[in-house]
């Protein structure tokens, strides 16, 4: 896309890239983290192979868990592996558009670019979303805290069920509110998190081992685990669709790569589509070697976190599990970060105050704010044990990202353009834009209310 007289309003935002956003973005299906003023500090410059990297890690995450349980859904691997390669498409130009969009709008947050590009109503209806969104994911998070804890515990207690039922402090509830009340807790009430850069590194390689494991085992079976029926195609063109959740999940990480984007050495679009490109298919390779090893190993039977298919008695399954529980306790406080910030910001707007104004309100506000959301999203984790059924809420909400705020930000940027006449060039993209728009709204509304009828009236 070139860029031509555009008309949008270049005023900058309240936030910009903050100098670790790199560091920052290593973390699980976390979106932009970054809430620094503008201009406080100096920004830093990422090379292209470190951006590449950095898209790859903020990509990958817990999302890989439930990648065998998509492709069961899906009908089997030659529909599982389509519905990635045709998702691919938009989810890498969904990135190019973000990149094209922010340095246009000059701004450097995904949230700031859809305020400054669609307008106040769209920027408003993104944080929120944002907000819902890794509201969403913390809860996911405590529910698979939940799922490895009880397979160690029964790996332990040298019993492949479990002994929840026989001892309180064995209790699923109890491990994950003591978990959380005594590491996540603590983690997520200072104002800053960039502490953390070093335990989100050792995510990114649990993250990595994870898949290891999962092929290794696919490669090399136990006899226990042979695979019941396994499904070679889809039961419904709706089922296709049920699985669209969980890739969306995977793959979002379109929020925290715009301030990636601008971090960049040279920020330029040509050069940030090779970067999404090449980090969409390593993800890609990541993603289908979990969900086709995974799904072949247990076929229809695979748990909806794949993990928790594997016997409580494998050493190597069981560092995998202590590996997931790590990444989530330093990924949650993060997300709760950014969830936090976008609600102080939202705040802040409503109340028409800076930041320097409101200092004095802002750490009462800010315990506030964390309790409340520490609280909620326990309290759902403890009654929804069910990572599926918060997964296909969360998903179709990853869809907005990926499709209808970049297809929105595309037709308003097109608009936006002085021009005296509109070329087909102009037109193709606005046609595509609009069908952006009309797939992720597809996707998010069939998706959302397969969750809700289906899977949260069970």
């Amino acid at each position: 896309m070139t860029q031509n007289n555009i008309a949008i309003n270049t005023d900058y935002g309240d936030w910009d890239c903050c100098p670790d956003a790199g560091e920052r973005a290593r973390l699980l299906q976390s979106p932009n983290v970054d809430t620094e003023l503008k201009g406080s500090l100096p920004q830093a410059a990422t090379s292209t192979i470190g951006a590449i990297f950095i898209v790859v890690n903020a990509a990958l995450g817990a999302g890989l868990l439930n990648f065998p349980a998509a492709f069961s859904i899906a009908g089997g691997v030659v529909a599982g592996v389509a519905l990635q390669m045709c998702m691919l498409v938009f989810i890498i130009s969904g990135l190019v558009i973000l990149a094209y969009c922010s340095q246009a709008s000059n701004e450097r947050t995904y949230q700031e670019v859809v305020w400054t590009v669609c307008g106040k109503t769209a920027g408003i209806v993104c944080e929120v979303a944002i907000s819902v969104y890794t509201f969403g994911t913390c809860i996911a998070f405590l529910i698979i805290i939940g799922d490895q804890q009880e397979k160690l515990i029964a790996a332990f207690m040298k019993d492949g069920v479990g002994f929840g039922s026989s001892h309180w402090y064995t209790d699923r509830k109890f491990t994950i509110s003591a978990t959380a009340f005594l590491l996540i807790l603590p983690l997520s009430i200072p104002k800053e998190i960039s502490f953390q850069k070093y335990a989100s590194s050792l995510s990114v390689i649990g993250t990595w081992y994870v898949t290891l494991v999962i092929i290794i085992k696919y490669i090399w079976p136990d006899e226990e685990m042979a695979p019941r029926e396994i499904p070679s195609s889809p039961s419904s063109w709706i089922a296709v669709f049920n699985a669209m959740p969980t890739i969306c999940f995977g793959f979002q990480c379109h929020v925290s790569s715009v301030p990636v984007f601008n971090c960049m050495k040279t920020p330029d679009v040509k050069t940030w589509g090779g970067v999404v490109t090449a980090a969409m298919i390593i993800a890609l390779f990541v993603y289908t070697g979990t969900g086709v090893c995974g799904f072949l190993t247990f076929g229809a039977a695979v748990n909806q976190d794949v993990l928790m298919s594997y016997p409580s008695s494998d050493i190597a399954v069981a560092f995998a599990r202590t590996f997931i529980i790590v990444s989530v306790l330093t990924s949650y406080p993060i997300l709760l970060f950014c969830g936090r910030a976008v609600l102080e910001g939202l705040w802040l707007r409503y109340k028409g105050e800076t930041v320097e104004e409101d200092v004095v309100c802002e750490r009462r506000r800010r315990l506030l704010q964390t309790l409340t959301w520490f609280v909620l999203t326990l309290v759902l984790a403890l009654f929804i044990p069910d990572i599926g059924k918060v997964i296909s809420i969360i998903g179709g909400l990853a869809a907005c990202f990926i499709f209808v705020f970049p297809g929105l930000c595309l037709i308003e940027a097109k608009l936006s353009e002085i021009q005296e006449t509109k070329s087909r060039s102009w037109w193709t993209l606005v046609i595509y834009g609009v069908f952006m728009v009309t797939l992720g709204t597809f996707i998010f509304g069939q998706t959302t209310a397969n969750a809700i009828f289906v899977d949260l009236m069970d």
